[in-house]
């Protein structure tokens, strides 16, 4: 990432290889959680992925895996914002960058801890509807909303960072990345049930892991 993101190269040093390691969590982490989400939505007996966000998995008798998932996820993406610091080494980009990224896996953290609410007749038996919302179910939204606020913030803060070096690819997919969440984000939070609006949060979701995992890549050839 030449100034902005420019790792440190410092051959096989410890330094060198702490970072790598980190960066590589930010890797995984977004495959992992997908996989991990996607088996569950499709074998969990009443998930609708046009009715049901992922966030309901975290209920019922299985509710510990994706509870689990979101808490292994958050972590590792905590791990990859701290490699992302320690190979960012000048530009505007290398403080409030990580800081976010590490804001988002705060917010997955915070997901598993407190449980969303059983809605939407999610899991089997639940009445239809949004249901009534439990003090950790009203932690589960502001934690979640405050995480993905980081990631949004996290890929506009890198793809200015991107632009003022000229670095055009990068600065759009880092932009529209964030524009792109930001405006399926506003849609889950004005109510969930609605197919489109679910299936484009899912997709938004993705493409927001896609880009942790890109970005973490990008800069782990740089410490090469």
């Amino acid at each position: 990432m030449t100034a902005i993101a420019a790792a440190r190269r410092t051959d096989c040093s410890p330094q060198a290889r702490i970072t790598k390691s980190l960066l590589g969590w930010g890797v995984v982490a977004g495959p992992l959680y997908v996989v991990v989400t996607a088996v569950q939505a499709l074998t969990r007996d009443g998930f609708d992925l046009t009715r049901h966000p992922a966030s309901l998995l975290a209920n019922g008798g299985l509710g510990w895996v994706q509870i689990a998932n979101l808490i292994l996820a958050g972590l590792m993406t905590v791990a990859a914002a701290v490699g992302m610091r320690r190979a960012l080494r000048a530009g505007s980009g290398r403080v409030w960058g990580p800081r976010l990224v590490a804001l988002y896996g705060a917010g997955l953290i915070s997901g598993g801890i407190f449980r969303a609410d059983p809605a939407l007749g999610f899991p089997v038996g639940t009445p239809d509807g949004p249901g009534p919302v439990s003090w950790h179910g009203l932690l589960h939204f502001v934690g979640g909303g405050i995480g993905f606020l980081g990631l949004i913030g996290a890929c506009l803060v890198f793809a200015r960072a991107y632009a003022a070096l000229g670095r055009r690819g990068w600065a759009i997919y880092s932009g529209a990345t964030g524009i792109v969440f930001f405006a399926a984000f506003a849609g889950i939070a004005s109510g969930p049930g609605n197919a489109v609006i679910n299936l484009a949060f899912t997709a938004a979701v993705v493409l927001g892991w896609a880009w942790i995992c890109a970005t973490s890549a990008h800069l782990m050839r740089q410490a090469a």
